[in-house]
């Protein structure tokens, strides 16, 4: 087990965008994704039902929140969990557009 740091993707311009994204949430899912996100934080690596690898170096945190389900798309680099992109889902399966964001998203901060 791995305790990791937790770290939002940036922007060059200084956007994070997760975390804009999880502001404008409502409170009560704020912390439910906060909740899960620690739990990954300090159980690593964590599998289903609260985590799923989607990809080479890329997993979605599943959080369900009282009006949904909500997906933190993440990746890890040595120690430290990277925010990536979050989305409220709305349909069964991870939409192409959010997948190849963080996709895009990824392959910024392994170059980095």
């Amino acid at each position: 087990m791995l305790i990791l740091d937790v770290r939002f993707y940036c922007t060059l311009n200084g956007v994070e965008p997760v975390r804009e994204w999880l502001r404008a949430l409502p409170g009560e899912a704020r912390k439910v994704i906060g909740e899960d996100i620690k739990t990954i934080q300090f159980g690593w690596p964590v599998g289903m039902p609260l985590a799923r690898k989607l990809d080479s170096g890329l997993w979605e945190l599943r959080s369900h929140l009282p009006s949904g389900i909500s997906r933190v798309l993440f990746t890890v680099v040595g120690h430290t969990m990277v925010l990536l992109h979050g989305f409220v889902k709305k349909s069964a399966k991870t939409p192409k557009v959010e997948l190849e964001t963080a996709r895009q998203l990824k392959r910024e901060v392994h170059r980095g």
